[in-house]
């Protein structure tokens, strides 16, 4: 009997810190000895870059159109050996294997296209299977309503999704869209949501405002990361925060998340806010944030 990998998929607003957090629990979970594999969702295709000190890595697009995927298509290309895993799968901290699913160039194709053709291609090689892995994180970019990114909704491929957000509004604007794109595919065997993750961000600082989103979608905060200037230290070197300083307070709360999400059991199909509602919190976040301003 195979054995059953914990997939885990990290979605919110370009720029929440999706791949601060993806990356520091893909190390993490290496740190404790689980073979580990971070696929970046997202055309930038820098989701992996911490875990490989800066190193930028072929994307899977870029590497298929070298290859000719459209005149020969993935079958022909792995059936014929005509791509190596170690063109799309690099190591990086502690052997977590890194994928960048990449873009369509500039101007040309869905930018959503590289996560399907990542996904299939990845299944096709056997690299699920063949590097006996324990954990799969997709991180995925969540403020583009797009079929593309919507693959590990659809197709169930995560365990569970976890929701990237801070307090101000348009990132809640983008999860309560994801909740509505998770609400879709749940109940026809797509992936759930296992939980809101408080990452501070902007220009206020208020947990209880993402805490009563989350209760108002039917979830939960599943964990918070302070804003830390260790984290953007360690950024600037190009490292997670577990491998450039493995004792600091902040290490220990990716920690305590890592541990947290892995073990989550708790999921839901939530439902989503409807434009009265989430007018009516974008007020309050307005006021929170000229409150702030003032008493500074």
């Amino acid at each position: 009997m195979a054995k059953k990998i914990r997939q885990i998929a990290f979605y919110g607003k370009g720029g929440i810190g999706k791949s601060t957090i993806a990356s520091n629990l893909a190390a993490v979970y290496a740190e404790r000895g689980l073979n580990t594999m971070l696929i970046g969702c997202d055309p930038k295709s820098d989701c992996t870059r911490n875990l490989r000190g800066d190193a930028d890595i072929p994307t899977v697009l870029d590497v298929l159109r070298e290859k000719g995927v459209a005149k020969l298509g993935l079958t022909e290309l792995v059936d014929g050996k005509q791509i190596e895993v170690d063109e799309i799968v690099y190591k990086g901290y502690k052997g977590v294997l890194c994928v960048e699913a990449g873009g369509p160039e500039p101007a040309v194709g869905c930018a959503g296209r590289g996560v399907i053709v990542a996904i299939d291609l990845l299944k096709k090689m056997g690299i699920y299977d063949g590097f006996d892995l324990d954990v799969v994180i997709y991180d995925v970019l969540g403020d583009i309503v797009c079929g593309g990114f919507g693959i590990p909704l659809r197709r169930g491929l995560a365990d569970d999704v976890f929701i990237v957000t801070s307090a101000d509004y348009l990132s809640i604007y983008a999860a309560n869209n994801i909740c509505k794109g998770i609400n879709r595919h749940a109940r026809r065997d797509g992936s759930p949501l296992g939980g809101i993750v408080y990452n501070v961000r902007g220009a206020i600082d208020d947990l209880t405002l993402v805490e009563e989103f989350a209760q108002s979608v039917g979830s939960k905060v599943i964990g918070a990361i302070p804003s830390d200037t260790t984290i953007m230290e360690c950024e600037i070197y190009a490292k997670t925060v577990i491998e450039q300083s493995p004792d600091s307070e902040i290490a220990d709360m990716f920690r305590h998340l890592a541990t947290s999400i892995y073990e989550n059991k708790e999921t839901v199909s939530p439902t989503p806010l409807s434009k009265e509602e989430l007018a009516e919190l974008a007020q309050r976040i307005r006021q929170k944030t000229r409150e702030e301003h003032l008493i500074g």
